[in-house]
C-alpha cells in the first residue's frame, strides 16, 4: 500500500461504512466459532489497528504488521502488543500458538500467497481457525487495487484451493458485500471505458453521515445471512479455514 494511505486509513477506519460494516460481519462470524475465553488470537497484517479493539474482546490478542508506520499507528491505540513481522518468512511466533488467526484483506498484498497460508497454518493450534477476507473477482480490478498495491483478486474456487494446499480445510466460505455488488461493478466497468487519465474518483472518501449510515447498515445486514446461506457473488470473499 502507498505509505500516505496509512494515515488516511487511520482517520477513516473507525467511521467509514466499509470498515465498520466489515467489523460487524467479522464479529458475528467469530462469535459463531465459540472460542474459549482464554483463546490466543493473532491479527496478521493489522494495518493501523482499526480491528484490534474488536478482536481483543474475543481473547488474548497479539498483532503483526510489516509496515513500520502502520505498526506505530496500531501500537498507539494501546490495545495489544503489535510486533513487526511479515509473511511468509518473518513471523516470530511459536508453532501451534494460536486458536484463531485473522487475515483481513491482507492476502492479496502478498507475492507468495500460498506460502503465507502455509506459514499461518503452522502457527495454528490443532482445531484452530483462520479467518480470511479478500477482494473478489478479477474483473473488478481497478485503481483502488493499484493504489493499495494488491497483487490479485480472488474467486471462491481459487481461494478454497489455496487453503487446502496449505493443509487446512474450508469450514465455511462465502462471497459478501453482495447488496452493493451491482453498483461497485458498474462503477469499475465504467471506469475502464473512460479515457486514460480521466481520473478514478476516491473510494476512501467518507460519504455524508446519512449516506455512510445507510451503506453501513446495508453492508452489515449480510451478517444475518452469510453463515446460513453462503452468497454466490459479492465484492469480497470471506472464509473460515480449520487446522485438523
Amino acid at each position: 500500500m502507498k505509505a500516505e494511505l496509512y494515515g488516511r486509513m487511520r482517520e477513516l477506519e473507525d467511521r467509514h461504512w466499509w470498515f465498520t460494516g466489515r467489523r460487524r460481519i467479522v464479529a458475528e462470524i467469530i462469535r459463531r466459532l465459540d472460542l474459549p475465553r482464554d483463546a490466543r488470537l493473532l491479527d496478521a497484517g493489522c494495518g493501523t489497528g482499526g480491528n484490534l479493539p474488536l478482536l481483543r474482546s474475543f481473547g488474548e490478542l497479539v498483532a503483526a504488521e510489516f509496515d513500520a508506520g502502520a505498526a506505530a499507528l496500531a501500537r498507539a491505540r494501546g490495545v495489544c502488543e503489535v510486533v513487526r513481522a511479515g509473511l511468509p518468512d518473518a513471523m516470530p511466533f511459536a508453532a501451534g500458538r494460536f486458536r484463531l488467526i485473522t487475515l483481513l484483506d491482507v492476502l492479496e498484498h502478498i507475492d507468495d500467497d500460498a506460502a503465507a497460508l502455509r506459514t499461518l497454518g503452522s502457527l495454528l493450534a490443532p482445531d484452530g481457525r483462520l479467518l480470511i477476507t479478500v477482494p473478489a473477482f478479477p474483473f473488478l480490478w481497478g485503481p483502488h487495487d493499484e493504489a493499495h498495491h494488491h497483487q490479485r483478486r480472488y474467486r471462491a474456487a481459487g481461494l478454497r484451493a489455496l487453503i487446502e494446499q496449505a493443509g487446512l480445510s474450508v469450514q465455511w466460505q462465502s462471497y459478501y458485500n453482495s447488496a452493493l455488488f451491482p453498483a461497485v461493478a458498474a462503477v469499475r466497468l465504467l471506469h475502464r471505458a473512460r479515457p486514460a487519465g480521466a481520473g478514478a474518483g476516491d473510494e476512501l472518501a467518507l460519504p455524508p453521515a446519512p449516506v455512510n449510515a445507510v451503506l453501513e447498515a446495508l453492508f452489515a445486514a449480510e451478517r444475518h445471512l452469510l453463515w446460513r446461506v453462503p452468497l454466490p457473488f459479492g465484492v469480497s470473499l470471506i472464509a473460515v479455514a480449520r487446522k485438523p
